[in-house]
């Protein structure tokens, strides 16, 4: 399916403020679960009535199970570490449309303050989207939902919003990669759209919302057309590649800036705006912090 890139939007840095991004260890690190509960805050319900709100991350397939890159790399992930923080998800009356430039407006909302990591890459192809966090929240249909990317205060991935780990195969060669990204960005996000509804929570019951993570807008896909949106937008691998020393592509936001071409590198940064969804659905995007 192609998906067209959602706009950079709430004017916080204006055009490509971007904030935006972002090694290989012999060993792939492992993320530990917090020990407690995180707190969360709540607007109640008029009656009161509650059900558990079930918060997921999804890499979709295309991390699960790696793909094939619009130049030609053969990508499996060990690792894809993202770090979520204030996590709000909220009943909205009028319907939140991330493409209209309209405020948000909550008549009901839940919101988990504390950052959480997770390991897009984790499970086979038949996994479950990640459970970020459930919490308690008040009966009624949730149509939005919004997040921040921060860096990680501690484990694999600490300092970094998004760490990628695995290797990259063509014509013989693997090349192992990790890509770590320090920036902040910021999603806010309408209602979720796929094949099945999400968010609709009934008194007693469990209903379930998505944070979609869409990276072959960063690679392309090699399975769609060269001249699909998909792939015209994106970077792929291949000028990853080049910055391989001994063989091995270990970089961080500042060694991007430095080692691709300043066209390649504002590609970059335009892109990782444009990975956060809801499904196919839509976010408002903001970078708040640049390399």
């Amino acid at each position: 399916m192609q998906r067209n890139t959602s706009k950079l939007a709430m004017g916080v840095l204006g055009a490509i403020a971007l904030g935006v991004l972002t090694g290989c260890g012999s060993e792939s690190p492992t993320a530990t679960a917090p020990e407690t509960a995180p707190e969360t805050t709540e607007t109640a319900s008029a009656e009161g009535e509650t059900g558990t709100l079930l918060i997921r991350a999804n890499g979709e397939d295309f991390v699960r199970q790696g793909f094939t890159t619009k130049d030609g790399w053969e990508m499996e992930f060990d690792n894809l570490y993202v770090s979520l923080a204030d996590i709000t998800a909220a009943q909205t009356d009028p319907p939140f449309d991330p493409e209209a430039g309209t405020e948000l407006q909550a008549k009901a909302e839940v919101k988990v303050e504390e950052a959480q990591v997770v390991d897009l890459a984790e499970g086979d192809a038949s996994a479950e989207p990640i459970v970020v966090t459930e919490v308690e929240a008040p009966a009624g249909r949730f149509n939005a939902l919004a997040w921040r990317m921060v860096p990680a205060e501690s484990g694999p991935s600490e300092g970094y919003s998004i760490w990628m780990q695995g290797t990259a195969t063509k014509d013989g060669e693997t090349v192992p990669f990790t890509i770590k990204v320090n920036e902040e960005l910021a999603f806010t996000c309408g209602d979720f759209v796929g094949d099945e509804r999400k968010g609709i929570l009934t008194a007693g019951d469990e209903a379930d919302m998505e944070a979609t993570f869409h990276f072959d807008h960063l690679f392309g896909d090699g399975d769609a057309p060269a001249d699909d949106g998909i792939n015209t937008g994106a970077l792929g691998f291949e000028p990853l590649a080049a910055l391989a020393e001994n063989g091995v592509v270990d970089v961080d936001s500042a060694a991007l800036q430095a080692g691709l071409s300043e066209a390649d590198y504002r590609m970059f940064l335009g892109i990782l705006p444009s990975l956060g969804h809801v499904g196919e659905g839509h976010c408002e995007e903001v970078t708040l912090t640049t390399s």
